[in-house]
């Protein structure tokens, strides 16, 4: 009987494609994540609110009952229900028209097959980065329970970016699971100790917690969300104590780059999501953090 691992392993190009092609079909999948999970969020949220209104004995059931029939009557979604349908006309996405980059590039030309309204090219964008990313988790950790592993990291993380773009959320129900499976990873030392681990995601919580708390306290503002502590100590679960200092560098460098473009475009500052760079900071780690940190250091090596 084959050794399937064994196999990719020794026939590298055969994964790297096997990679990309998993890449393009699991980016379409993430563009569905990224628009459907703050909607599924704001479902919960909205129910959650009927609730509370009605257990209120102060206010008046008169006025409670009328915003309770409103949310009753939301239209239930999930990532698989209801199927994906053009937002201007309610045309349904058949599965031709659902090919990862092909469909949008040769077939539907960028534009809806019902009305012609445009197809944001963010949508086979997600699918062609997440293919290269892919390939390239693969190429750097192999064919192995650490590619596979850093492939369900760098999902995670696209899919994150891509939610806090849009909304300037980070929901901990892809937080949470991100940083309690490289907890698990390394309880096998797979990417670090599992003691590095333990106090990757403690420090890496603390430290933007701590300098958001001390903004907040000097400035009367909040500087940062609750969102970017958990997910900077998500991934110093998965990578370690000693990668935080280069997450945050890098993390805080590329934001900084991004603020002053955006401040200068719009005139006066605004907030934006400062998560996508700590992903961007992670994906880098994994990838190339070991390297670059010893090509520094060796640099100033006396």
């Amino acid at each position: 009987m084959m050794n399937y691992p064994t196999f990719l392993s020794d026939n590298l190009w055969l994964a790297l494609a096997l990679a990309g092609l998993l890449g393009l079909c699991v980016g379409s999948f993430l563009n569905v994540v990224i628009h459907r999970t703050p909607l599924i969020m704001n479902r919960e949220w909205r129910k959650d609110t009927a609730w509370f209104l009605g257990t209120q004995s102060d206010l008046n059931p008169k006025h409670v009952k009328p915003i309770q029939d409103v949310i009753a009557n939301d239209i239930p979604i999930s990532l698989s229900f209801p199927p994906s349908r053009c937002p201007k006309c309610n045309h349904q996405i058949r599965a031709y028209e659902n090919i990862p980059v092909l469909s949008w590039l040769i077939l539907l030309r960028g534009k809806c097959s019902g009305c012609g309204n445009p197809i944001s090219m963010r949508y086979p964008s997600v699918e062609l980065i997440t293919a290269l990313l892919s390939v390239l988790v693969i190429y750097t950790l192999g064919a192995n329970i650490a590619g596979a592993l850093g492939l369900i990291y760098l999902w995670i993380l696209i899919a994150l970016t891509g939610i806090d773009f849009d909304t300037q959320l980070l929901p901990d129900r892809l937080v949470f699971p991100l940083g309690m499976m490289g907890l698990i990873a390394n309880t096998q030392n797979i990417f670090t100790s599992l003691g590095s681990a333990v106090w990757g995601g403690l420090l890496g919580f603390l430290s933007f917690w701590s300098v958001a708390k001390l903004y907040a306290l000097i400035t009367k503002k909040d500087g940062m969300g609750a969102g970017d502590f958990k997910l900077l100590g998500a991934i110093g679960a998965w990578l370690g104590v000693s990668m935080l200092p280069f997450l945050i560098l890098v993390s805080a460098v590329l934001g900084s780059i991004v603020g002053v473009v955006l401040m200068r475009m719009r005139g006066e500052s605004h907030p934006f999501a400062f998560g996508p760079y700590i992903a961007i900071a992670g994906i880098i780690a994994l990838l190339w953090g070991n390297d670059i940190m010893s090509w520094y250091l060796n640099m100033y090596k006396v």
